[in-house]
C-alpha cells in the first residue's frame, strides 16, 4: 500500500474509508483535513466543501529524522483530523507522527484514489410526479470529479445515460435490483473529462450502446457494435420514450435526451453554468462554437416549458443541490438565476470565452479513448480521469445569489 518505504510510526492510527468521509461531509459535519500530497497536485484537485477545512503540507517535509515542530502547527490538537495522500501510504505514516504527539488523527484509506471510487445515488423527485409516475430517475454523483450519470427505469426496462467506465457493473446491478433489464447505454457526446462506460455496460449486460450520429461523425472507431441516433428520434423504454434532441455547442455532436419532464443535458447546461466551447476545436474554434451554443440554449432548451427539470452531466463546487439532494433545477429557475441565459449573443460569446478554466487533465487521451482510437485498460482509464472535470465555461458560478 505504501507509496515509498516509510518506517512504521510507534503510535497506531485508525483508518477512515472514503465513503465514511463522504458521509460526514454530506451530512454537514465539520471536517478537518491535512493533505500531504505535493502542493501542485493539491492545488489542482482536493476534497473541499463549505464544512471542510483543508490544509496542505507535502509529505516529504516530514521525512527528516527530527521533523520541525512548525510542520505540525496547521493541525489543531483539539479537533479530529484526517490525513490523506494520493494512495494511502504516506498519510498513514504521517498520521502516526501526529498521533505520537498526542493529536486525534485518522488517515484516509487509499487516499485520493479511494476518494475517486465514491459514488452516491439520489432519486430525482420531480415536482410533476404525475408526469413521471411510470418512471424512476436515479442520479449518480461522483464527488471526486463531480461527474453525474443517470439510471432511468420504466416498467421492466432501464437506460443508463453518460455512464462512467469505473462504475459499469454498478449500473447493471442497480437496474437488476429495480427489476429492470438495461436496454440502452447512452452517451450524450464524446466526453473529455472521463472515460465513457457505454461499451463496458453493453458488454456486461444486454444493453445497446447508443451514441449521437453527429458524435459518430467525429470518427468513432469502437471495436464493438453501437447504434447512432439522430435529432428528433425516439427510443422506446418501458412505458415511455426517450426524445433525442441535438444540442451542439460544447461539441458538434452534443445531444440531450428527454424523458417526461426531465431533460438530460449532458454538458450543454448545468445548474450553475453553461458548457465551455473549446474542447473540440480549440481556442480558435471556441467563438464559433459559443455562437452555436447560444442558439442551442435559446432555441432548443429554453424554449421548453419552465417546469422541465435540467439534469446535467456535471456539477461544480459552487452548485447548490435541490431539495431532493440532486443537482437539478427547472428551466424556469435557471432562466431567473443565470445571467448568461438572458444575454445577447455577442455578450454571451464574449462572456463565456473570457474566463475558461484549464482544460480537463489528460483530455486528449480521454477523448481518444472514448473515440476508440486509443486502447486503454480499466486501471489506466481510472488514472486518466483523476482530478476535476473542468467542462463548464467559467471557473465560478454564473448564477446570481
Amino acid at each position: 500500500m505504501s507509496e515509498s518505504p516509510f518506517p512504521s510510526p510507534t503510535a497506531e492510527v485508525e483508518t477512515v474509508t472514503p465513503n465514511e468521509l463522504y458521509e460526514r461531509i454530506d451530512t454537514g459535519e465539520s471536517v478537518t483535513l491535512l493533505d500531504v500530497r505535493a502542493t501542485d497536485e493539491y492545488e489542482k484537485w482536493k476534497i473541499d466543501g463549505e464544512n471542510v477545512e483543508s490544509s496542505n503540507v507535502p509529505y516529504f517535509e516530514y521525512l527528516a529524522d527530527d521533523p520541525n515542530d512548525e510542520l505540525f502547527d496547521p493541525v489543531p490538537k483539539d479537533e479530529e483530523v484526517t490525513v490523506l495522500c494520493a494512495k494511502g501510504g504516506s498519510s498513514e505514516y504521517i498520521a502516526g507522527l501526529f498521533a505520537e504527539r498526542g493529536y486525534n488523527v485518522y488517515h484516509l484509506e487509499d487516499g485520493m484514489k479511494g476518494w475517486a471510487r465514491v459514488l452516491k445515488l439520489r432519486k430525482i423527485e420531480s415536482e410533476n410526479e404525475n408526469k413521471n409516475a411510470e418512471t424512476t430517475v436515479i442520479q449518480y454523483q461522483r464527488p471526486s470529479s463531480r461527474c453525474l450519470s443517470y439510471l432511468v427505469v420504466s416498467d421492466d426496462e432501464a437506460a443508463v445515460i453518460d455512464p462512467l467506465r469505473a462504475f459499469a457493473d454498478e449500473y447493471v446491478s442497480n437496474a437488476k435490483a429495480r427489476g429492470a433489464k438495461l436496454r440502452y447505454a447512452i452517451d450524450t457526446h464524446v466526453h473529455a473529462d472521463h472515460v465513457s462506460g457505454v461499451r463496458s455496460v453493453a458488454e456486461s449486460s444486454s444493453a445497446e450502446a447508443v451514441v449521437p450520429a453527429p458524435a459518430d461523425a467525429r470518427g468513432i472507431g469502437y471495436d464493438a457494435s453501437y447504434r447512432t441516433v439522430e435529432d428528433g428520434e425516439k427510443l422506446p423504454l418501458g412505458n415511455v420514450e426517450i426524445d433525442v434532441i441535438h444540442t451542439p455547442g460544447h461539441t458538434s455532436g452534443m445531444t440531450s435526451d428527454r424523458v417526461g419532464d426531465v431533460l438530460f443535458t449532458g454538458d450543454t447546461l448545468f445548474t450553475e453554468s453553461v458548457a465551455r466551447p473549446d474542447l473540440e476545436e480549440g481556442d480558435e474554434g471556441a467563438p464559433e462554437a459559443a455562437k452555436t451554443l447560444y442558439e442551442t440554449l435559446q432555441e432548443r432548451i429554453l424554449s421548453l416549458v419552465d417546469e422541465t427539470v435540467v439534469a446535467p452531466a456535471h456539477f461544480s463546487d459552487s452548485a447548490t443541490s435541490a431539495d431532493d439532494g440532486t443537482y437539478t433545477a427547472t428551466i424556469g429557475d435557471l432562466t431567473e438565476s443565470m445571467d448568461a441565459l438572458s444575454m445577447s449573443r455577442d455578450e454571451f460569446v464574449n462572456f463565456i470565452t473570457s474566463d475558461m478554466p484549464p482544460r480537463p487533465a489528460n483530455y486528449e487521451d480521454i477523448i481518444a479513448t472514448n473515440l476508440g482510437e486509443r486502447d486503454t485498460d480499466d486501471e489506466e482509464a481510472f488514472e486518466l480521469e483523476l482530478g476535476p472535470n473542468n467542462c463548464a465555461a467559467s471557473r465560478d458560478s454564473l448564477t446570481s445569489d
